[in-house]
């Protein structure tokens, strides 16, 4: 079974790039990725974690890119991670989330929900991970602020509610073409929540190879949709649980939300 989209403490995840692994191994999967946010800080522990469980890990990382305001969250697979370019971009996507979680801050206090953010960039950041709003969410439960992720950003953090700031980031073609020139293909992430079809045809153009059909949030006819879409523009289809660790909807996904060696195989081809 193969999963395309795991996320680990370096960036939203609740479990360590080891031990991700391994839960990822007992759930039957023997090809993963770990794709953590503009981040590929996990890279080298789940590498030595899979060497270890005879899991076949692909080296990836999820890159928020902005268009018109709005996030694309594009997968990036096959890169290499010590490309100059990968690291730069990286390296400037953390300043953005640093920044951007400072901002969000300021808003929380305003509302009269404090919380001190700094903990939260110096624990994750100082080993060049990420940062972003789920992990605010965290602490807005912790002080009691919130249930919950969900209610957190319910209440607070979704585009919208009183805490919400935009983000900052590349253009999508400018994602693309950087992971391109460090050996990678690019998959844009549950296309159905990000919800702007329409970018589609212009993104393939520019180089996107892949879209993620299957995905935790996706249904059936959503699937079908985007494997019908990838096929009138010429894309290969990936697909993965978005698993984060156990909480919210998708911590069943594990093992349950894959893709066929016949998908992974055509989607690897676009490496050669």
């Amino acid at each position: 079974m193969i999963d395309l989209h795991l996320h680990t403490t370096a960036s939203d995840g609740l479990l360590p790039p080891a031990a991700l692994v391994a839960r990822a191994a007992q759930a039957g999967l023997r090809t993963i990725s770990v794709t953590d946010h503009d981040t590929c800080a996990g890279l080298a522990e789940a590498r030595t974690a899979a060497c270890d469980y005879g899991v076949r890990l692909v080296p990836g990382v999820e890159i928020t890119a902005i268009e018109k305001n709005r996030d694309v969250h594009l997968l990036a697979y096959f890169l290499d991670p010590s490309n100059s370019r990968v690291r730069e971009l990286l390296a400037a996507q953390r300043l953005h989330r640093e920044r951007r979680v400072r901002d969000v801050g300021d808003r929380l206090a305003s509302l009269g929900c404090a919380i001190d953010v700094e903990p939260l960039i110096v624990a994750v950041c100082g080993r060049h991970g990420t940062v972003g709003r789920p992990q605010i969410a965290d602490a807005l439960v912790a002080a009691g602020h919130a249930v919950d992720r969900d209610d957190a950003f319910a209440r607070f953090l979704a585009i919208g509610r009183a805490a919400y700031v935009p983000r900052q980031g590349p253009a999508p073609e400018d994602v693309i073409d950087v992971v391109r020139d460090a050996g990678g293909i690019v998959s844009m992430a549950h296309p159905a929540l990000t919800d702007m079809d329409d970018v589609i045809p212009r993104l393939a153009a520019a180089g996107l190879q892949a879209l993620e059909a299957c995905h935790s949030d996706h249904d059936q006819d959503t699937q079908r949709r985007y494997r019908d879409l990838a096929a009138r523009y010429g894309l290969a289809v990936s697909g993965g649980s978005d698993f984060h660790g156990d909480v919210g909807r998708r911590a069943s996904r594990l093992g349950r939300v894959t893709i066929s060696e016949t998908e992974f195989a055509a989607l690897e081809a676009r490496t050669r």
